[in-house]
């Protein structure tokens, strides 16, 4: 069957729900609808605020097509930055762990730069292990809490570890746009008071599993970047920052 084609009435109704790209999240769902009917459903959800890549059933990171669904965080594409910076710290082998790893978007972008790496990842929702699984045949993905989800023999054993935390404080939550904070699940993005819990307990756990010479990696925002580099430090981890402005990615990394 062919895809719906849009009218111009789809592109207003879109753009006057805000949506800056209006004529080309038109095209996209056109595409993925298998008819007028199945369109005019995805438009409605899009209007109501639903994030394009869950009606869409994909993302795009790093130039690949990375598998969504509901209930699963969303990749970033600031978040191209830790990765394009976890794949230049990747040796032959090396083994990587992608913890909070929702979709597997990160460790999907890692094993197509550096297919040769030893990967792992986990979550603690079963959504997005569920996902992740499907982005990630044939790799470990793990479900539970940060470091209870891993395998013990790989403690003191991992060369790269990235964690996509949630940081955004909780009182900033009801400031964020309504597709993420009414349509992404709460604790993707919850980061606690400051932001940090997750960082914290991250960088204080962490450095435990950290090869010699390993580094592990994460996100935060500018301002919070002096107290992250300080979570870092205090957790014996030698600390520093790779920022992109075009993106508006701050990456911490932590190295053993």
């Amino acid at each position: 069957m062919h895809p719906a084609v849009p009218d111009d009435d789809v592109v207003r109704r879109l753009r006057a729900a805000g949506c800056v790209f209006a004529e080309d999240e038109a095209l996209l769902l056109a595409g993925a609808a298998s008819g007028a009917g199945a369109l005019a459903d995805l438009v409605e959800r899009r209007v109501a605020g639903a994030p394009l890549e869950v009606l869409l059933g994909w993302a795009e990171f790093c130039g690949l097509r990375i598998a969504v669904a509901p209930g699963v965080f969303v990749p970033r594409r600031r978040t191209e930055v830790l990765v394009a910076e976890a794949v230049r710290l990747c040796g032959p082998g090396a083994v990587v762990v992608d913890l909070c790893c929702g979709s597997g978007a990160v460790a999907v972008a890692v094993l197509a730069a550096r297919p040769d790496v030893d990967l792992h990842a986990a979550d603690v929702d079963p959504a997005a292990v569920a996902c992740a699984r499907r982005n990630l045949p044939g790799v470990p993905v793990h479900e539970g809490d940060l470091f209870g989800a891993l395998p013990g023999e790989l403690r003191g054993r991992v060369a790269v570890l990235t964690a996509n935390v949630p940081y955004v404080p909780t009182e900033a939550i009801a400031l964020m746009p309504p597709e993420a904070r009414d349509h992404e699940p709460r604790g993707t993005l919850d980061g606690g008071p400051d932001g940090l819990s997750l960082a914290r307990r991250l960088a204080a756990d962490g450095a435990a599993w950290l090869a010699p010479g390993g580094s592990l990696l994460f996100e935060c925002s500018e301002g919070q970047s002096a107290s992250a580099l300080e979570l870092v430090t205090s957790a014996g981890l030698r600390a520093r920052l790779v920022t992109d402005d075009e993106r508006g990615a701050t990456v911490v990394v932590g190295t053993r």
